[in-house]
């Protein structure tokens, strides 16, 4: 049966640090909202916060028009679409499928064929912002899809994102760039982690450091926004290690296929897999920094 309801009745599956505050901002909009994820503690965090907590993914989808994948790689959206519960053969025709995961544009692509084959639209619309962005309703979104899913799913947008870039009609453009942000984060990221390591290393007091290149031209966003994880010794996640070696992954595989080179992306990958294989992959990504011999970080204090 063809869904035909305009009203959102939307399902949020993957209430992690980005998707929790996807899902309460729906809530907060007034948006029916059902949420979903593995973990008890966060579904009961929703529940909290006025939404509803399904108890799976049959529960989850259960008369919704949208679906928002808020799942950490590819092989959890697979998981969640075609796996044991089949969510995707339980959706009516007509639904909307918003893919907000982080995935290379060929996977993006090809689940755009798998789902159009079942009748369902796909909009490719990848995030950025951080968690507290998402809480509050003001992330990036570059999307790609159908200028008419689109139209259905604006007053979802309207209450998640400040700027919705639509790049394009073509499912995969969206993926394509969040790759080249992507780029660009897992560079900065661990561009700043080797400056305070440098900094640390020469015996500089690392808050004085962190001060001055804040007003200084060598600052970037990511640098003001993760050192100060370093300078705390708190590497609590909101985003982990491992995403950026998933991430960098991603942004490497597609030079290969390109036959392009990415000297500075590839390097930033080793020290993520580097911070990784130490075991501090699921760690906040400033972790990155222990990735660099005989530096004395700073400890937390609790």
């Amino acid at each position: 049966m063809t869904q035909t309801t305009t009203t959102p009745q939307v399902a949020v599956i993957g209430l992690g640090s980005m998707g929790m505050g996807v899902a309460q901002s729906l809530v907060r909009a007034g948006i029916t909202t059902r949420g979903l994820d593995i973990n008890p503690a966060t579904k009961q965090a929703f529940v909290d916060a006025g939404g509803y907590a399904a108890k799976d993914l049959s529960d989850a989808v259960a008369g919704c028009n949208i679906i928002i994948l808020m799942l950490v790689n590819s092989q959890q959206c697979d998981a969640v679409l075609f796996g044991e519960q089949g969510m995707a053969n339980q959706l009516p025709a007509g639904t909307i499928v918003v893919l907000c995961s982080t995935t290379s544009a060929s996977y993006a692509r090809d689940l755009n064929v798998r789902l159009s084959a079942l009748d369902l639209t796909m909009i490719d619309a990848p995030v950025s912002g951080g968690a507290a962005k998402a809480m509050t309703g003001d992330m990036s979104i570059m999307a790609s899809g159908a200028p008419e899913a689109f139209a259905q799913c604006q007053t979802v947008f309207d209450a998640i994102s400040a700027k919705l870039y639509v790049v394009g009609d073509d499912v995969g453009a969206g993926e394509s760039v969040k790759m080249v942000n992507q780029l660009l984060a897992g560079v900065h990221i661990a561009a700043a982690a080797e400056a305070m390591a440098l900094g640390i290393k020469s015996g500089l007091d690392p808050e004085m450091v962190y001060e001055i290149i804040c007003n200084s031209a060598g600052c970037s966003w990511m640098f003001e926004n993760r050192v100060p994880h370093i300078l705390k010794g708190d590497y609590s996640p909101n985003s982990m290690v491992d995403i950026f070696v998933k991430d960098l992954g991603i942004v490497l595989d597609a030079g290969h296929e390109m036959k392009f080179p990415l000297p500075i992306a590839a390097s930033a990958l080793q020290q993520f897999l580097t911070a990784s294989a130490a075991g501090f992959g699921q760690e906040d990504d400033s972790a990155v920094i222990k990735a660099y011999p005989g530096v004395n970080l700073p400890q937390s204090k609790s």
